[in-house]
């Protein structure tokens, strides 16, 4: 059986917590994860809880959690890996992105 690669990768870890989120939301609510300018790098990482899917929106689902990214974002996130991870300073989503050049020590911004 051949699988398809999507262009974002979802890891175990972060789907587990995004389906943990969404079970206190209303029904058919999906984790919108985006990009917008600002920050301190140039990007900023944004996400929002939606139960709106948008024409266009690349939709991943995995192990109970739902995700939605807009073309315009995913022009900035291709080839990136979202995890969730337990760390020192807490947990937190974590953006493994293969065009950013630098980030911020947050990890919510990066530039191109």
């Amino acid at each position: 059986m051949e699988t398809t690669k999507l262009p974002v990768e979802l890891t175990e870890s972060a789907a587990k917590r995004i389906a943990e989120i969404l079970r206190s939301e209303p029904e058919g609510s999906l984790l919108r994860i985006g990009v917008d300018g600002g920050g301190c790098s140039g990007f900023t990482y944004t996400y929002d809880i939606s139960l709106e899917r948008l024409d266009g929106d690349l939709v991943i689902e995995r192990d109970g959690a739902t995700v939605a990214i807009d073309p315009v974002s995913l022009d900035l996130l291709r080839g990136a890996k979202v995890d969730y991870v337990d760390g020192l300073m807490g947990s937190m989503f974590k953006i493994d992105n293969p065009i950013a050049t630098a980030s911020c020590g947050c990890g919510s911004s990066f530039a191109i």
